[in-house]
């Protein structure tokens, strides 16, 4: 036995030996490789495409072993595309990222990642109410706006766009009553919270297709439109009727009142010790809206 711990040490300390100072900036180029990558697929909605190629490639990988033929073809033809696909599917944000680092260099590089856990259900609760407020304010005097809650699925790219206006303020009622005063130069944009905090304003989302009702502007088309490419809840005051709406999962529910809106909120961005399908949520969002006005 202490034959084997001595050659395992002697071969640690001629490894160790031959380690140059190369070879250590090899490895951390890499490694800032890696975790730039890493971090662009975490703040934008390729982080869900990802785990599907992810997927893809296990099932590649298990048809190999059980040698299912028509299966690995399959695979292996779409995995032939799927680099040039990817590239063309997300050149809008790798122009966007290539041409941050060029303007800013290795500042455009945060040093600590963000950590996604450190945020208390009391200060979720906290940021509800202060939406709900202002939304209320929103409503009695039919001032448009459109507020964003992103969930799991990033919305890096709609975020560092170029007509976006980069924020990291507290969600006090006063302060979003101010973006969204009809003067103010942000108003006509989306503002996206994440993890409790105003992250951007100003914010141009993707509209929606689907929404044919004649009585419902560009604000509702943008509220649906980002909740059908993400998981994320959109809040929206109609600007002529100071109807509240709520858009999730490509469905908008309207008439909200005040009073219904934080309990809407919470039961689709605070987790329940057990966990609630999809159908349950929707059930308790329809209960607090209608899909159409009456």
């Amino acid at each position: 036995m202490g034959d084997f711990f001595s050659e395992v040490w002697s071969f640690i300390v001629s490894t160790i030996s031959t380690i140059s100072f190369f070879d250590i900036l090899d490895i951390a180029l890499v490694s800032v490789l890696v975790y730039v990558v890493v971090k662009f697929f975490r703040d934008t909605r390729a982080a869900f495409l990802f785990k599907g190629i992810a997927l893809v490639l296990i099932l590649f990988f298990l048809s190999s072993i059980f040698k299912l033929t028509a299966t690995s073809f399959i695979i292996e033809s779409f995995l032939e595309f799927g680099a040039l696909a990817i590239i063309i599917i997300f050149q809008p944000e790798i122009r966007s990222a290539l041409e941050k680092v060029g303007r800013n260099g290795l500042k455009s590089i945060p040093l600590l990642p963000f950590d996604e856990n450190s945020v208390h259900e009391d200060s979720t609760t906290e940021m509800i109410n202060n939406v709900c407020k202002a939304v209320a304010y929103f409503s009695a005097t039919k001032t448009g706006a459109l507020i964003v809650l992103e969930r799991s699925i990033k919305l890096g790219d709609i975020i560092s766009s170029g007509k976006s206006v980069p924020l990291d303020s507290d969600t006090t009622p006063e302060l979003i009553m101010n973006i969204f005063f009809n003067k103010a130069p942000l108003h006509d944009g989306a503002m996206i919270i994440r993890q409790n905090r105003i992250i951007a304003a100003g914010c141009v989302l993707p509209l929606s297709e689907s929404l044919i009702d004649k009585d419902l502007g560009t604000r509702h088309r943008a509220g649906v439109g980002i909740s059908e490419v993400s998981d994320a809840v959109a809040v929206i005051v109609s600007e002529e009727t100071g109807i509240i709406s709520l858009a999730v999962e490509g469905k908008l529910n309207r008439r909200y009142t005040p009073d219904v809106l934080p309990q809407a909120l919470s039961k689709l961005l605070i987790k329940d010790d057990a966990p609630r399908s999809r159908k349950e949520v929707l059930k308790g969002l329809l209960k607090g809206g209608k899909q159409k006005d009456e």
